[in-house]
């Protein structure tokens, strides 16, 4: 009896078993590409696909003392502003990625300039070093949950 609960309980795990492990060099690659797919939509000012890439529940955590902006509605109202603000541009390269062994999170380390104008009209970018989760949705789709960024020190 027992030699049959073992064949039965293998038989079910081998069963189990039979989903593909993802490849984590693969997904982090294609995770880096939809990084940069994105700075080139945030680039161009286009709301709707920039606001496409953030999860409905996302956090944005910026540097500072703002308080964190939670949810798709807080987020397109930030990324409407900031792109009405004179001289505001934006760009980011991801510089590593780590996946999940599950292949279900993961998140970036990205380099990030910002400029905009000062209350003199005057050009200012800061540079920042960013961090943004991931989780992969039902569809396949890469959705950022958490972006935070961290100021690095100004060059002069």
């Amino acid at each position: 009896m027992n030699q049959k609960i073992t064949i039965v309980f293998a038989a079910a795990l081998v069963a189990g078993c039979t989903g593909q492990v993802p490849d984590a060099k693969s997904e982090g690659d294609k995770l880096m590409q939809v990084s940069r797919d994105w700075a080139q939509a945030a680039a161009s000012r286009d709301i709707e696909k920039t606001l496409s890439y953030w999860a409905d529940d996302a956090t944005v955590i910026s540097a500072g003392d703002m308080p964190p902006i939670k949810g798709k509605q807080a987020i397109r109202q930030m990324v409407e502003g900031s792109f009405k603000s004179p001289g505001f541009a934006i760009s980011w390269a991801p510089q590593s990625a780590e996946v999940s062994k599950a292949g279900d999170m993961g998140y970036l380390i990205e380099d990030t300039k910002i400029s905009f104008n000062d209350s003199t009209g005057k050009t200012i970018t800061r540079n920042y070093k960013g961090v943004t989760i991931w989780k992969k949705q039902a569809d396949g789709s890469w959705k950022d949950v958490v972006d935070m960024l961290s100021p690095l020190p100004e060059q002069k």
